[in-house]
């Protein structure tokens, strides 16, 4: 159901996105910098859902190649027990064997030196074949639960894997719309320019920057996530990263807070089911906020702004908290 869900969004994205792209003359003669901008703005919020949804298949796969690992380790004990009680069934089989298969108590009675001395013999024979009995049941009992557990996890492997083949398959596609976002970007910018220099428009300041100055002055482990975000400041988004060099939205924010001892998700939305729901009101930096349906995550170092990674024609930096549609607020 899920690979049924994941599938239906990105082909309704990849219908939007192939909108956002095509060439603005369909609708416009000379479209604005400001209409130009809105498409490029709408573009980026449709494939950061893309990219955590790579994020998440990503984390899927781990978990379930470290799941059958730990389940073949687990066996492994069991199997050594199993080996052990075969190979003393096969010697008792031999002895009895070689006594002559019913003549077996016969010689146990005639080896022993005392009636007490034959029915300890007898009674210690009965005792092992039935400790053998009983872990050979053991390991069947659990060799069976191991072979379905295994057929299933194999299953969901083999099915995310073929999500992943398809997230991977349109890789090139949204790289492709990023470019043609990227070429759109810069005729906005010339236009813009052209615009300033003729004086019909004025030029719009930023309120974005990569080179705030020195970090805000945080304790605990909050202090470290912040700090280990402001060290990001300048470096290269790039989808599906999470360091050293380069980063995505979540990458970022999940590597800070690795940095501070706490392990997140390589997701926004599985990043959200891990954190305490808060309210504005309540934020303090180190906590993460929300943005897009859940496809978008930042971090919040106080006084309104956030430290985030916000797309591949851009750099890690600040950023006013009000930057896109807000999803909400959370607290590790």
């Amino acid at each position: 159901m899920f690979i049924g869900r994941t599938a239906l969004r990105a082909w309704l994205i990849g219908l939007t996105v192939a909108a956002v792209v095509a060439p603005a003359c369909a609708a416009h003669a000379d479209p604005t910098h400001e209409e130009i901008q809105a498409q490029i703005d709408k573009g980026n919020r449709d494939l950061e859902l893309i990219v955590e949804d790579y994020n998440k298949i990503n984390g899927d796969l781990e978990a379930t190649q470290a799941s059958i690992t730990k389940l073949e380790q687990d066996l492994q004990p069991l199997q050594a027990s199993m080996d052990a009680a075969r190979k003393g069934a096969d010697q008792v089989a031999v002895n009895a064997y070689k006594s002559g298969g019913s003549l077996g108590t016969w010689s146990l009675m005639l080896g022993a030196q005392s009636t007490d001395g034959f029915f300890d013999r007898v009674g210690t024979l009965e005792q092992i074949s039935r400790n053998q009995q009983a872990d050979i049941a053991t390991f069947t009992a659990a060799k069976n639960g191991f072979d379905t557990e295994k057929q299933r996890l194999n299953e969901q492997l083999a099915a995310q894997s073929r999500q992943k083949t398809d997230i991977e398959a349109r890789r090139k596609q949204i790289e492709g719309n990023i470019a043609k976002l990227d070429d759109m970007q810069k005729k906005a910018d010339e236009a813009a320019a052209k615009a300033a220099a003729a004086g019909k428009a004025k030029t719009t300041k930023t309120t974005t920057t990569s080179n705030p100055g020195p970090p805000p002055a945080v304790s605990g482990a909050a202090g470290k996530a912040v700090n280990y975000a402001w060290a990001q400041l300048g470096k290269k988004y790039v989808f599906g990263a999470a360091g050293p060099n380069t980063f995505d939205c979540s990458g970022l924010t999940m590597m800070a807070w690795k940095a501070a001892g706490v392990t997140l998700p390589h997701n926004a939305a599985q990043q959200w089911g891990k954190v305490k729901h808060i309210t504005r009101s309540q934020l303090a930096p180190g906590d993460l906020v929300f943005y897009n349906g859940l496809g978008h995550v930042g971090i919040y170092i106080g006084n309104n702004q956030i430290i985030h990674a916000p797309n591949s024609r851009t750099v890690v930096k600040v950023a006013p908290i009000d930057i896109d549609s807000l999803y909400g607020y959370g607290r590790i």
